[in-house]
């Protein structure tokens, strides 16, 4: 009989196996593909999960030095107006946006819960790849009442650095420019 468990000790063992034979990202010194787009996935999961739960000085370091932050209503990249609701263009603005969240948010007080859809993860270069996703944030408020926040989609660049992905550029393309309340937060 298997244990739910079991699974992931067999994977693990099959892993090791893999490598031990000179194949794979220990044997070559390269992640394969498979391996690469399976860490993308896990770096915009992890980047939903972070902003969930409000750990954001986490959520910075999935960024690369340099890299850029932008929200955009789609209606402005359809007309290829360039105003953003936020852009960051470097790790230190995205860091001093942090900060004055911390310190200045008092009144929009909530929790955000993303829906992130499927991704679709390309190479672009050895490094580099491109990640779409659609997304939904729901925010819900101290009085219990949740609501459609945002919907849109994720158009990132992601580089590996030191065999870790992280993101280079993240497009936040929204759907509407119409959003509920003040825009704080990151999407």
């Amino acid at each position: 009989m298997r244990l739910p468990g079991d699974r992931h000790s067999l994977a693990r063992l099959l892993v090791l196996l893999r490598r031990a034979d000179g194949h794979g990202a220990a044997g070559s010194g390269q992640v394969s593909e498979a391996e690469a787009k399976a860490a993308v996935a896990d770096l915009l999961a992890d980047y939903a999960a972070l902003l969930d739960e409000d750990r954001l000085e986490d959520w910075l370091e999935l960024f690369a030095e340099p890299c850029r932050y932008c929200i955009l209503p789609r209606e402005n990249a359809d007309l290829g107006l360039p105003q953003p609701l936020m852009l960051c263009e470097n790790k230190a603005m995205l860091s001093d946006r942090v900060v004055a969240l911390r310190r200045a948010n008092i009144f929009n007080i909530h929790r955000d819960r993303h829906l992130v859809g499927g991704p679709r993860i390309r190479r672009l270069g050895s490094d580099t790849w491109s990640l779409e996703a659609s997304y939904a944030v729901y925010q819900t408020d101290t009085e219990g009442q949740s609501r459609l926040f945002s919907v849109g989609s994720y158009r990132d660049q992601v580089v590996f650095q030191a065999g870790r992905p992280l993101f280079r550029d993240k497009l936040v393309l929204a759907d509407t420019a119409a959003i509920p309340t003040l825009l704080a937060t990151p999407l």
